[in-house]
């Protein structure tokens, strides 16, 4: 039986391979999942299309898993569509997912980013992972807590494309003195984590133990 994963740019596809062998597709959008071979036991959903394209329906997803089709969501549309259909049987897995699934996010455009449609390779930084990265930041005393909600509400108002690490910097440096900012940047720079990756990895690496058919 075969897997199909749709992937990048949460995680290059050779980066992916590295992990376990699948059938490896770009972002999944509307319509996608109604092509998939008889032979596909297992969908994983990381990445998919929200704005340039129609996202995935959960109809889609709802007529897999009815025909016994093993669907796991993560890391970035798969997190958000396995927090709306986890209890339908889809299994979410990763930090992304719980935040969805525990209401503490609930914008789509959280894991909105731009990226090389023929490369996949990522060209900005999604919310998701300022807000997580940030709020650890405060649980570890980095930051404050005031601090940290001054700077997810400016990260909201720029235009997703412009969500870089660049643009991250210039932003903290208006909420924080210098000394603090350089501070702060030297925990950011060393403590940084990419969520959509990491769960991407947990995800495969999952699958590989042969671990689909637990509960994540």
């Amino acid at each position: 039986m075969t897997t199909f994963v749709y992937v990048g740019p949460s995680m290059s596809h050779e980066d992916a391979r590295n992990i376990l062998n699948a059938e490896y597709l770009p972002p999944v959008k509307r319509g996608d999942l109604q092509k998939i071979p008889d032979d596909v036991d297992t969908v994983v959903i990381i990445d998919g299309v929200l704005l340039n394209d129609a996202a995935v329906g959960h109809r889609e997803i709802i007529s897999l898993l009815n025909s016994d089709i093993s669907v796991i969501g993560g890391g970035s549309m798969g997190a958000l569509r396995a927090a709306e259909l986890d209890s339908f049987g889809m299994k979410g897995v990763g930090r992304i997912y719980e935040e969805y699934r525990s209401g503490r996010v609930d914008g789509d455009d959280e894991v909105v980013l731009a990226y090389d449609p023929f490369s996949l390779a990522p060209l900005s930084e999604p919310l998701i992972n300022f807000r997580i990265n940030l709020y650890e930041a405060v649980n570890n005393g980095a930051i404050s807590k005031k601090v940290a909600d001054e700077v997810m509400t400016a990260l909201k108002n720029v235009y997703y494309p412009h969500r870089t690490s660049k643009k991250f910097m210039e932003v903290v440096s208006v909420f924080l003195t210098e000394s603090d900012c350089d501070s702060f940047l030297n925990y950011w720079n060393y403590n940084y984590k990419d969520y959509k990756n990491l769960d991407a990895r947990l995800i495969l690496e999952g699958l590989k133990n042969n671990a689909k058919n637990l509960h994540f």
